[in-house]
């Protein structure tokens, strides 16, 4: 997994709208780049409506949100519409963000050995470099941990 003080590399995914998106494009903006596994299940729902209720304290802090998972664009899309979700949600659908970032990890769920994203947010830096990095996330909470450190 990438480090503080790596450059983020610069990925390029598509939006919950189907439209390119390139990480450099948010150079000299702080991001909040947070990885999560799979849209609208129980704690991915937690985490991005955390952020979408601490949005305006990220904007005021300078800081854009950007949600990352391998589902495609019309899953994000379907997930930021029920939620009401003010940020971009990028499809990851081959995983090469995941892997760029070094979150696409083995897991194990209910005993079982599994490949998947471990929950994991980078808060990139003007420059291009990360800044901080949360692994292992834990939903619940989070969004207001990294408002506070910012």
């Amino acid at each position: 997994m990438l480090k503080e003080g790596d450059q983020a590399p610069d990925i390029e995914l598509h939006t919950d709208s189907g439209e390119a998106f390139r990480l450099s494009d948010l150079k000299g903006k702080r991001v909040v780049l947070y990885f999560y596994p799979k849209a609208d299940t129980p704690g991915c729902t937690v985490e991005a409506c955390e952020f979408r209720d601490e949005i305006k304290k990220f904007a005021k802090k300078g800081a854009a949100v950007v949600g990352v998972s391998p589902d495609k664009p019309a899953a994000q899309a379907k997930f930021k519409q029920k939620y009401d979700l003010p940020f971009t949600l990028l499809a990851d659908e081959d995983k090469a963000a995941a892997h760029a970032f070094g979150v696409w990890k083995e897991k194990n769920m209910y005993g079982k050995k599994v490949m998947g994203i471990e929950r994991t947010t980078f808060v990139i830096g003007e420059d291009g470099r990360i800044e901080k990095t949360y692994g292992k996330v834990k939903a619940a909470g989070h969004a207001a941990a990294v408002l506070e450190a910012l």
